[in-house]
């Protein structure tokens, strides 16, 4: 059976994760106030800070960079785009 948590990023209640989707505190942190829906957000927009800035996510630098946007998009005021960046068109 899922479970049901209060997203704080969407502001609502809905699915839950099954498992912390990152390691230590963050990822607890994550498991208990974070929905799939948001989840899914969150690594739509860290594929595009992956793309944007050239990162290779297996050097610490980059994994570093992203575990702060990470709490920031989930936690904080939020994760911005790079400057200049304009989504693609989906039409």
């Amino acid at each position: 059976m899922p479970n049901t948590v209060h997203c704080v990023k969407l502001d609502k209640d809905a699915e839950g994760l099954e498992r912390a989707p990152y390691p230590g505190d963050l990822g607890q942190r994550i498991l208990e106030n974070v929905s799939k829906e948001a989840w899914q957000l969150w690594l739509q927009h860290q594929t595009m800070l992956i793309n944007e800035y050239r990162l290779v996510p297996i050097e610490p630098k980059a994994r570093a960079f992203l575990e702060e946007e990470m709490e920031k998009f989930f936690f904080g005021g939020g994760s911005d785009a790079p400057e200049g960046f304009v989504a693609p068109d989906k039409t």
